[in-house]
């Protein structure tokens, strides 16, 4: 897969390091001569030019990339890269870092953004899940499937806890898609049991999730879905 990031501070030549590491190709760009460091990333490809600039893209070949990458500290910047990317250039597949938490309902289709990564608000999902014994934490929103991958830490007083996987019936069309135990992960098998403090990550539709929550949480209490959705992806 061929990868394009503008921004080759720390957070862009971060990412271009593990994409290089699994097998990609990667072409870094940034407007700063600072910023270039050929010698970090000997394997990445890597441009002298402002990707805001449509002729910048046209010379980094931008339209033979899998995805466009805007990764600098300027939102601004992120957006007109992604429209740019999106629109001119029909990359499929658009990231776009958010900065500043007061910018992120700019950071959507309309402005070419197909994935939108804010740490904040990253950060505040991790807290809620890693507080929220016996609550249902919403982690991601997958826009085009509408559905939602949620978290729950599994309490000792469940109704599932000792129950075989392959007898649970999960609402709808809602997925058990790992199990992280003893600070391990693990893929869910059908003839192993549910233990109290679990983490269980689930695939799920919104309107399935106060069900989810309420079949986990103890008999007799209500189930608690924590409204947060970090990321979209």
């Amino acid at each position: 897969m061929r990868v394009s990031i503008a921004g080759a501070g720390n957070v862009g030549r971060s990412i271009a390091a593990e994409l290089l590491e699994n097998g990609h190709e990667i072409l870094l760009i940034d407007h700063d001569p600072r910023a270039i460091k050929a010698d970090t990333l000997p394997d990445a490809e890597w441009l002298l030019a402002d990707a805001c600039e449509l002729s910048s893209l046209e010379e980094a070949g931008i339209d033979s990339c899998d995805v466009a990458i805007a990764a600098t500290g300027d939102d601004k910047a992120n957006l007109v890269t992604s429209l740019l990317a999106k629109t001119e250039f029909g990359v499929p597949r658009t990231v776009a870092r958010v900065n500043h938490p007061k910018n992120e309902w700019l950071f959507n289709a309309d402005w070419g953004v197909d994935i939108a990564v804010s740490t904040p608000r990253l950060m505040s999902a991790l807290v809620e899940e890693a507080v929220s014994v016996g609550d249902l934490v919403r982690l991601l929103t997958f826009r085009e499937g509408e559905a939602n991958l949620v978290e729950m830490t599994l309490p000792q007083d469940s109704p599932c806890v000792g129950q075989r996987i392959g007898d649970m019936e999960w609402p709808g069309d809602v997925v058990l898609v790992a199990i992280i135990r003893d600070g391990h992960s693990r893929a869910p098998e059908v003839d192993g049991a549910l233990e109290a403090g679990d983490e269980l990550l689930f695939i799920t539709a919104q309107s399935y999730e106060d069900e989810l929550a309420e079949l986990l949480s103890p008999r007799g209490e209500p189930g608690r879905v924590v409204q947060r959705t970090p990321e979209t992806l």
